[in-house]
This record gives structure tokens, C-alpha cells and sequence, in this order.
């Protein structure tokens, strides 16, 4: 994946979600975002789904709706069950601390056997006080935009036939410099990490040569560990560094070129003096190493989304990669689903989001932080891992079928 924009501490982040249509996602809502937001539930809940929408959206941006839109089965696979209307998405979003707060709206749906862009439009409020300015306005295969900075409410615009009903005038116009702020969203969103990790997909061999970033399932760890050997020797010692202190006996990685023009990952342990081959590692250091390297990104990608990172982790090591997840906020964002109480200890109320399913089948979901008596236990010791563990949320627990959260949860500490 090529890098579109130098991130930091003025990263653009997302503060709200909403999906309407998009499978079990029959109205979902999601509030005040934060940098690091951890999605919890049993299996069937949702979780993946809504992952799914920050990698579909990417994937619109990247190689275009059709294709994202085939890949999901179309409308027959893709609609929510039983629901009218198009798939909708929403995020609100800001380029920059203390910038406006932008709002990016996207309707798909299926009218004549194919996918088409219903609705598309960008807007922003400059201030609490002040309407929205609604800058690019998408509907019926014609977009209008304003130019520059998109501030003008008086600017008449441009309007562009779109040559296809599928394309997305976002992804069009922001090729170009006269629209900075449809170029701005198309880098933040073709910028994103929305990642499928795997321990085997790690162990290939591939062609030789540095490569910047890991990509979306880690199949070429052993190249990014080559750049940054090469580029940036000191992050890949403190990665090492936090390796160590996980796995224990670790003391090096290798990305070393072979004859035949492929790169051998290979990790050194103590006390052996010779490395084992990456395919022969346990899945947990490979996985651990992995998340690792992404994390401690020298430019990390603006936003990254985990998959249950506790899949062949020990349990103790969680909390831990939990608190890895939060310093690494200060320069992206990240989304992260699980159903590790183990990892829910590392985390603060409002950074968990419960999901479940309503006696429609469709996904609900609310703050930890809003459940009636956890931050009262919180504050008393307990952790969210063992409130939610013995039921406390009310919500969630995979061997109950649950509607929404309890009114009657016990708010006094124990």
C-alpha cells in the first residue's frame, strides 16, 4: 500500500458512524468515536460487520464500488433482510484538531440489477452557531461542487456528469487540487489499515526487497522488517524490545535475502545460537510480532482496524497489547473487535462499545461507560473484563439472549 499523506498528530479522525442497511446493521449509531474504540460482543453480534463497513468504504475508494459491492454478494447479501432503502453510510470526521467537524454521507443501492450511487455529499460547520455548508452534492449521476476550500456558501460550483452511475464523485474529484477537501477524504479513507492478520500468511517467503508498510493480511512482514532494518534500525530495535518483554528468550529478527531472489524471515532465540525459520515459529510470536510492527509504524496508516488480535495470544499478554493500542493513538486511529475479557481489561469505558442482537436480528450497541454502575464498580477496583465476565453489563454475554441493557442493573459497588 503506497502512502497518500504524512500522518501524526494531526491525523484526521472519524467521531461518528452510522449505517443503515448494511446486513445486520439495520440503524446503527455510533457517538463520540474515540482514538482507540474496541467493539465487544459474542459471536453473531455484529462486531465484524460493522468492521466490514470501514474496509467495504476503503475498498470503494480503491478499486471502485462495483467490485466491493460483487465481493459482498450484491444487494441479495448485503441489504439488511426484510429492510427498504439504500445502504447508507455516514462518518463525521475532522481533518485536524479544532478544524470543523465534516460530515461525508454515501447511499448505495441496487435499482436496475447494478450498483448505483443514490446519494453522496460532503458538508462542514465552521461553527457552532452556523448552518452547514453542504460543498458536494452527488444524486442522479450529477454532482455539484465548490472549489477551494469549500468555505465560499456563495460559490455556484461546478457541476460533472458522472460517466457511470457507480462511480464516486468523492474519488473523482479528489484526483484534483482544486478540490482540497474531496482530495483530503479520498487520501484519509485509501489510507486506511483495515487489517486480516494471520499467523500463516506471515510465514511465506517473499520476492526480496524493503517494503514500507504491512499489508492488510502480513504476508510481507519479512519485507517490512528488511525497510526497517535498512530505513529505521532504532524502531525495529524497540519493536524487538517489546517482543522480547512478551515472548520471552527473543533476541532478534531477520529478513535475510536468498540466492533464488526470495526473503527468509528468521527469529533468534536464546540460548540457540542458530535462528529458526519464521515458518517453523510459534503463531503467537509471529502474530505478536506483527501487530508490533504495525503499530510502531514510523508513519502509521490514519486509521487501522484489528480483528480479535487475542486469537493465539496467552491471555496475560492482552491487557498488555491493549495499553500498545492506546500509546498508539497519539498518531492514528484504530478500530479493534474482540470477545477477550483479557483484553477488556486494558481498556476505559469509553473506549468499549457492547453490540448484541434485538429479538429482530438486527445489532444494537451502546457504551460501556453509559451502563448504569460501571464506573461505580470501576471505581471500587473492578475491571471491565470480570464485569463483563459475571454479566454486569447486562448485555452481551453470549449464553444469554439479551434486548437491551437492564434498567434493573445493581449500581451500588461491591
Amino acid at each position: 500500500m503506497s502512502r497518500v499523506a504524512s500522518h501524526g498528530a494531526s491525523t484526521a479522525r472519524i467521531e461518528y458512524l452510522r449505517v443503515q442497511n448494511f446486513r445486520a446493521l439495520q440503524d446503527v449509531e455510533l457517538k463520540a468515536v474515540t482514538p482507540l474504540t474496541v467493539l465487544l460482543g459474542p459471536n453473531g453480534s455484529g462486531k465484524s460487520t460493522v468492521f466490514d463497513v470501514f474496509a467495504f468504504l476503503a475498498e470503494c475508494f480503491e478499486s471502485g464500488l462495483r467490485r466491493a459491492w460483487d465481493r459482498r454478494g450484491r444487494a441479495k447479501e448485503l441489504k439488511t433482510r426484510g429492510s427498504e432503502g439504500p445502504v447508507t453510510i455516514e462518518i463525521k470526521y475532522r481533518e485536524k484538531p479544532r478544524t470543523p467537524l465534516i460530515t461525508y454521507h454515501l447511499a448505495v443501492d441496487e435499482p436496475a440489477d447494478e450498483p448505483e450511487v443514490i446519494h453522496e455529499w460532503l458538508s462542514w460547520k465552521r461553527g457552532r452557531s452556523s448552518r452547514p455548508i453542504r460543498f458536494l452534492e452527488h444524486q442522479g449521476g450529477r454532482a455539484h461542487a465548490a472549489g477551494g476550500d469549500a468555505s465560499d456558501a456563495d460559490d455556484d460550483g461546478r457541476t460533472f456528469v458522472m460517466s457511470s452511475p457507480d462511480l464516486l464523485a468523492v474519488n473523482l474529484l479528489g484526483q484534483f487540487q482544486e478540490h482540497p477537501r474531496e482530495a483530503a477524504l479520498r487520501n484519509f479513507i485509501i489510507g486506511w489499515h483495515v487489517s486480516y492478520l494471520s499467523a500463516d500468511s506471515t510465514r511465506g517467503q517473499p520476492e526480496a526487497g524493503s517494503q514500507e508498510q504491512l499489508n492488510r493480511t502480513g504476508d510481507n512482514l519479512a519485507n517490512v522488517i528488511q525497510f526497517l532494518s535498512e530505513r529505521h534500525p532504532r524502531r525495529l530495535d524497540r519493536i524487538l524490545e517489546v517482543l522480547s518483554k512478551r515472548v520471552p528468550r527473543v533476541e532478534r529478527v531477520l529478513a535475510e535475502a536468498m540466492p533464488d531472489g526470495r526473503l527468509l524471515l528468521q527469529i533468534k532465540d536464546a540460548p540457540f545460537n542458530n535462528p529458526v525459520l519464521a515458518r517453523f515459529a510459534s503463531d503467537g510470536t509471529l502474530k505478536m510480532l506483527a501487530y508490533l510492527v504495525l503499530l510502531h509504524d514510523p508513519e502509521p496508516p490514519p486509521f487501522i482496524g484489528i480483528e480479535e488480535p487475542e486469537n493465539f495470544l496467552h491471555p496475560r499478554l492482552l491487557p498488555e497489547l491493549a495499553e500498545e493500542c492506546r500509546a498508539t493513538c497519539e498518531r492514528t486511529q484504530l478500530l479493534v473487535t474482540t470477545h477477550s475479557p483479557f483484553f477488556l481489561d486494558g481498556l476505559r469505558p469509553e473506549e468499549v462499545r457492547i453490540l448484541w442482537r434485538d429479538d429482530a436480528g438486527h445489532t444494537q450497541a451502546c457504551r460501556a461507560a453509559d451502563l448504569p454502575g460501571v464506573q461505580a464498580f470501576m471505581d471500587e477496583g473492578a475491571s471491565l473484563g470480570d464485569l463483563w465476565m459475571e454479566g454486569q453489563f447486562g448485555v452481551g454475554d453470549p449464553l444469554v439472549k439479551h434486548g437491551a441493557p437492564s434498567r434493573d442493573f445493581d449500581k451500588r459497588p461491591r
